[in-house]
């Protein structure tokens, strides 16, 4: 197996034709590990020393590591994901199935050896429960002498959807399903969804969701400072590009009273943020009707799950979530 480090941004355009092949045939296939996320993430937010392994097997591309270090606020070097945390909620290494344990070796040595950066710690956030890595990246680090453990950091709960929306309802509690049937009858009198799907109106409608989100709640205005705001433009541009982003608005009588910048990755929804306004248009609970109806598109375009993504809030599980854990895995020498 050949090992390629990549140390500047130039590594996501030159591996454009096989990164999200590759990621396909992965264990984590989420749209936060394809290359135009983890491109627009390092663009935007990433500081420190870029590290992107990749590994081949003569001509086969079967493994990147997309990692980076950097120093805590101790000033000892941390070697992390690119994209972690904050905004990605799934990360992982993207290795081909069944090759996992020849590449984290490869990794591993690569790690120990001198011209990897002379890091403190390894911290890798956002791994899903299932992933290989959980196990595999444990015991092979323990071989090494070195010391590894998993904590556990957030759940994602996620809809396994049906075929129509009437038998979705029927999965929801009896009080749960009448409110919200009496919600969207109340609602379907004055309001319609609309959705951004043309570049031209991409900075106008974000604008309108970075208003209601930041309205929603002060967390989400704390939240949004001005390099926050401009990864997210960055982003949201290049997720329409690519044709994997869902802005969706809630509209009354022409006003916007809700949204949700949610994306569409395979077969999946990926809720990502929201907001709404909480005064003018409480009456309507507008952010659950447009939950509710962004649920009842999922179903009909034949999406398998709707994923809420990070948050353990219980309007998540009230809409049939059930929970995947979420686990960062650390190791020092």
């Amino acid at each position: 197996m050949q090992l390629k480090i990549h140390t500047t941004p130039e590594a996501f355009d030159a591996l454009a034709d096989q990164w999200n092949a590759l990621l396909q045939q992965s264990a984590t296939n989420t749209l936060f590990l394809t290359r135009e996320w983890q491109r627009v993430w390092w663009r935007q937010l990433g500081d420190g020393d870029l590290r992107i392994l990749t590994l081949h097997d003569n001509d086969e591309l079967i493994g990147i590591a997309p990692l980076f270090a950097e120093q805590d606020a101790l000033g000892a070097t941390q070697v992390q994901f690119v994209g972690c945390k904050e905004v990605s909620d799934y990360l992982d290494f993207i290795f081909l199935k069944g090759r996992e344990r020849e590449c984290f070796d490869t990794v591993l040595d690569y790690l120990a050896g001198t011209d990897a950066p002379q890091w403190a710690g390894i911290s890798l956030c956002n791994i899903p429960e299932t992933s290989p890595t959980l196990t595999l990246l444990p015991e092979l680090a323990h071989a090494k002498g070195w010391k590894a453990n998993s904590v556990f950091e957030d759940v994602c709960p996620v809809i396994a959807l049906p075929d129509s929306f009437e038998a979705y309802l029927a999965t929801l509690d009896g009080k749960e399903r009448r409110e919200l049937q009496r919600k969207l009858r109340k609602a379907d009198e004055d309001s319609t969804v609309t959705y951004t799907q043309d570049a031209a109106t991409l900075d106008a409608d974000l604008g309108d969701f970075l208003r209601l989100m930041r309205a929603s709640m002060i967390s989400k205005d704390s939240f949004m400072t001005p390099r926050m705001e401009t990864f997210f433009r960055a982003m949201a541009k290049d997720m329409l590009a690519a044709g994997y982003l869902q802005l969706a608005f809630l509209e009354v009588d022409g006003d916007r009273a809700a949204t949700y910048l949610n994306f569409t990755w395979q077969n999946q929804v990926l809720v990502y943020n929201s907001g709404l306004d909480p005064q003018k248009f409480s009456y309507l609970s507008p952010g659950q009707v447009l939950i509710a109806r962004l649920i009842e598109k999922a179903i009909a375009d034949q999406r398998a799950t709707f994923d809420f993504l990070q948050g353990n809030e219980e309007y998540k599980h009230k809409l049939g979530g059930k929970d995947v854990k979420l686990f960062t895995l650390g190791i020092s020498r």
